[in-house]
């Protein structure tokens, strides 16, 4: 066993990605594996069998570990296992003969982030790395984040983010929750506005009163007054006893109206004077109730326009309007899904006794590029789903719905610049003529249609192809989507004069 040396600057060895262990009976394994790991950065420890890689360990603190499955005395697969009583979560990359691939699922099973088959691709160890040093570090910021919340509030409940939108939304949050100032929050469906409307209740001085939820518009008017405010016996036929309403219930505490714009206009008319003189008299009674209610407001419409339309009262509106919260679609805060998969996972694991459960990079990718139309809940619903259907310790793109697989988004090809440099004007206008190409065949030769996927005039189109000398293609077999452009330059060749020519003949 030896440290790994390398001379550098000490600003260069501050600027380390991450301590890793390589365990490897071969020496010259071990050797292949320092060099290429040094010159990328990282902090090496070797071992050449599996004991000594185990003190190692129990020692340093390690961001990864590369092992050799088959190793003399403690095979990798057992070594393996104490690894995971050390640290569950270090990430542990796999190294196995291609005649040993099957040992390597085995360890895979057991908890392995993934193996790699000798011989390898320097490119292949590099990206496999870098994607469980990303799973490491997900999983440690999440767990961060929720110790962050607790040493701020303690009571944050399940709102996970940490995205720039998201901090504001917490800082409200925070600022807001002390006073009785009426708080309406805007979002799309969801977006977790109850969830935001309890910690706001969780943060104030009325924590230890009543939260009440009023589930606005799925009542008639009469039906949702009585539940509002109470009546008393007689109000109406079958109103055999007198009942307290919400309001009655909340005093003290605060009163949560989940879409308030499906509440009706005559209803809204009585809510203004609760806020307005924190009074009310029950349905069919004279009798003056005083309540002291904190009023939040939650509504997925253009409450202005609704205004605007008089569906919605315009002194109510602007009662409403003290403080605003505006919640972010899902898709407005994507730095923010990797962690909510790692908590789902978390919270339905522990359901489904299926505990430290992953999800593999290429999945994430798929979760990532997708725009979430559902935000939040949507999210929610597609984890639970993948962890009730899984069979092993890894989620992986199978596990991922159709509709979530398809909708990929577009995604701009990786360049990498040659030595000797490269024309900018020249792969402008490359790109260009095969993003026109792909996007016509997507839609079927249709210009008007493919100038609408691309968002341009169809004019505009017409002059782009003309200027490209692109001709119309009729080929047969798979529609391509707008994401062909980002394929490599093999597949994009596809797209040359001569095969087009060959197209048309057919």
């Amino acid at each position: 066993m030896r440290r790994a040396v390398a001379s550098e600057s000490p600003t260069a060895q501050t600027a380390r990605k991450g301590t890793i262990l390589v365990i490897d009976d071969e020496e010259i394994m071990r050797e292949i594996l320092e060099t290429l790991l040094l010159r990328e950065g990282y902090d090496v420890r070797l071992a050449s069998n599996a004991s000594e890689g185990l003190d190692l360990a129990r020692s340093v603190p390690f961001d990864a570990v590369i092992m050799d499955v088959m190793m003399p005395g403690m095979d990798g697969i057992t070594a393996l296992d104490e690894i995971k009583k050390i640290d569950d979560d270090l990430p542990v990359l796999m190294i196995t003969a291609f005649a040993s691939v099957e040992n390597a699922i085995a360890a895979m099973k057991r908890g392995a982030f993934d193996y790699i088959t000798k011989p390898f691709k320097n490119d292949e160890v590099l990206v496999v790395l870098r994607n469980a040093l990303a799973q490491r570090r997900l999983v440690a910021e999440n767990r961060a984040l929720r110790q962050n919340l607790q040493a701020r509030s303690n009571r944050f409940g399940e709102i996970i983010g940490r995205s720039s939108p998201m901090r504001q939304v917490f800082d409200l949050i925070i600022q807001a929750a002390p006073s009785r100032a009426t708080i309406l929050i805007n979002g799309e469906s969801g977006t977790g506005k109850e969830l935001v409307a309890r910690a706001l209740h969780q943060n104030s001085t009325r924590a230890d009163r009543a939260f009440v939820t009023v589930n606005s518009g799925n009542l008639p008017p009469d039906l949702l007054e009585s539940n509002l405010f109470g009546h008393v016996k007689g109000a109406f036929t079958g109103a055999v006893y007198p009942k307290k309403g919400l309001f009655e219930l909340a005093d003290k505490g605060t009163i949560f109206f989940d879409e308030i714009g499906n509440i009706p206009l005559e209803t809204q008319a009585k809510l203004l004077r609760v806020i307005q003189e924190r009074e009310f008299m029950r349905l069919g009674g004279i009798d003056t109730i005083k309540v002291d209610v904190r009023i939040v407001a939650a509504t997925n419409v253009d409450l202005r326009k609704m205004m605007d339309e008089g569906r919605f009262r315009e002194d109510l509106y602007y009662r409403l309007h003290v403080i605003t919260v505006q919640l972010p679609a899902l898709r407005e805060r994507r730095d923010d899904v990797p962690l909510l998969v790692q908590h789902f996972l978390e919270k339905y694991g522990e359901e489904n006794n299926k505990k430290g459960l992953e999800i593999t990079p290429d999945a994430l990718d798929l979760l990532m590029d997708y725009d979430w139309p559902g935000n939040v809940r949507e999210l929610e619903n597609v984890i639970e789903r993948a962890v009730v259907l899984s069979t092993g310790p890894r989620l992986d793109v199978d596990l991922v719905p159709e509709h979530v697989r398809t909708s990929k988004r577009f995604q701009m090809p990786q360049f990498v610049v040659p030595p000797e440099g490269i024309s900018f004007r020249d792969v402008i206008t490359d790109f260009e003529k095969r993003l026109i190409e792909s996007t016509l065949e997507a839609a079927g030769g249709v210009q008007k249609r493919a100038a609408e996927l691309l968002h341009i005039k169809p004019t505009t189109l017409n002059e782009m192809i003309k200027r490209h000398e692109i001709r119309p293609r009729r080929k047969r077999g798979t529609i391509v989507s707008v994401e062909r452009a980002s394929e490599s330059d093999a597949e994009a060749d596809d797209f040359d004069g001569e095969q087009v020519g060959a197209a048309d003949e057919r």
